[in-house]
């Protein structure tokens, strides 16, 4: 079998549950099967947001984070039942023990994905009869759904996983790069958010293609050194490991700075901490991580260092979801006495899901909670004007000293 195998590459699979958490369900109750089905945090309540739905209920228009009101409304026989993480942890347990029958190179990246070299497991067969064989058992012994991409590194593996679903294995090679992965709009390419891409398509970068054609000046003066390794893998080069051990691995983002004046302001040190959040988020878009842990470092005029931290329900990645985290913690352990400098840190990083995959329901349900204020500021806005409504950070007094 070795025939099959590159002499000097390897052979990556991605592999990508479908619809997870609606077809656990469907494992679990037959009955469901071949029907419109969705996952929501509070069915019974207007607020509820999908998690995750069914290709039949997609059909019809239904997609994850869509209020419950409107994926009812767009699919009126749409069948709405609640979470059971616990089953789903089970099922992911389980695919994952099938997978590592077939190398002990297997990097989770979420619950419902990894990637596994079998660059040296040509024994069971050629790569694409390992992902068929991956595949069966899975539909076999769990009654679940999956696509398998194929290929030398873990990016085009990944984009391959995506391209036949549910039920697909495609291979994508170096060479079929050309023709099948750089007509594709920039924004449906993995690594590639709404930012960057509004970024990038101003400047006449459109599809995966120009990235990989792009002027590399032009891109390190608008991404840093991210542009490149973007434009690499526009070009199919990725050198990044199967690791296995990455899951265990603690890692940190984070910004902190030393005051030019000590602070005892509220409203001030707020402002501080919305900077600082900001500018953390950002580093963790770039680098492509969310954070499950958040922490606060306060340093006072005294020298006096005080670094408190807080696990989240669910992973954090915008600026605000991090401002408010911590600016909870610093006000539970501020004690009020005038602060030197200040930091704010993500941990226990993991990777970000692409816009279309499966998040976590908690991050849906808050959302859910502020979607009801959210519409009413924005009708505000459109019959008032953009300002008639601000932020504390925004209505700061533009008399006030500057903070930095």
């Amino acid at each position: 079998m070795k025939q099959f195998y590159l002499k000097n590459g390897r052979v990556i699979l991605h592999v990508d549950m479908n619809s997870f958490f609606a077809s656990v369900e469907m494992a679990e109750n037959p009955g469901l099967k071949g029907k419109p089905v969705a996952i929501a945090g509070n069915p019974k309540e207007r607020k509820g947001i999908i998690v995750t739905c069914s290709y039949e209920a997609r059909k019809y228009g239904v997609k994850t984070t869509m209020p419950v009101w409107e994926a009812k409304k767009r699919c009126p026989d749409l069948l709405v039942i609640p979470p059971h993480f616990e089953r789903y942890k089970k099922a992911s347990a389980a695919m994952f023990a099938i997978l590592r029958r077939y190398s002990p190179l297997v990097e989770p990246v979420s619950i419902d994905e990894g990637y596994v070299d079998i660059t040296d497991q040509f024994e069971p067969g050629s790569p694409l009869l390992i992902a068929e064989s991956i595949q069966q058992e899975i539909l076999a012994e769990l009654d679940l759904p999956s696509s398998i991409g194929v290929a030398p590194n873990k990016f085009l593996a990944k984009t391959a996983s995506d391209m036949k679903k549910p039920l697909g294995i495609t291979v994508l090679r170096k060479r079929d790069i050309p023709r099948l992965l750089w007509p594709m709009p920039l924004i449906d390419m993995h690594g590639v958010g709404g930012k960057t891409a509004e970024k990038l398509e101003k400047h006449g970068i459109f599809t995966i293609g120009d990235l990989a054609h792009a002027d590399d000046v032009l891109l390190k003066q608008l991404l840093g050194i991210r542009g490149i390794r973007l434009k690499e893998r526009a070009n199919g080069k990725d050198n990044r490991p199967v690791d296995p051990e990455s899951v265990n691995v603690t890692k940190s983002i984070g910004r902190m700075q030393t005051l030019p004046e000590d602070l005892d302001d509220e409203h001030r040190i707020n402002a501080v901490l919305k900077k600082l959040a900001d500018e953390t988020a950002e580093r963790m878009e770039k680098k492509g991580y969310a954070a499950t842990n958040v922490s606060v470092m306060i340093r006072y005029r005294d020298r006096k260092t005080v670094t408190r931290s807080k696990k989240c329900s669910s992973p954090v990645e915008s600026g605000q979801a991090l401002f408010e985290t911590a600016r909870a913690l610093f006000i539970r352990h501020w004690d009020n006495t005038p602060v030197r400098l200040l930091g704010i840190t993500g941990s226990g990083l993991v990777e970000r899901r692409a816009a279309a995959e499966q998040l976590s329901l908690f991050t849906y349900e808050e959302a859910a909670k502020k979607e009801p204020l959210y519409k009413a500021i924005e009708q505000l806005r459109e019959k008032f004007g953009e300002n008639i409504i601000q932020t504390g950070r925004e209505a700061e007094n533009p008399h006030d000293p500057p903070v930095l």
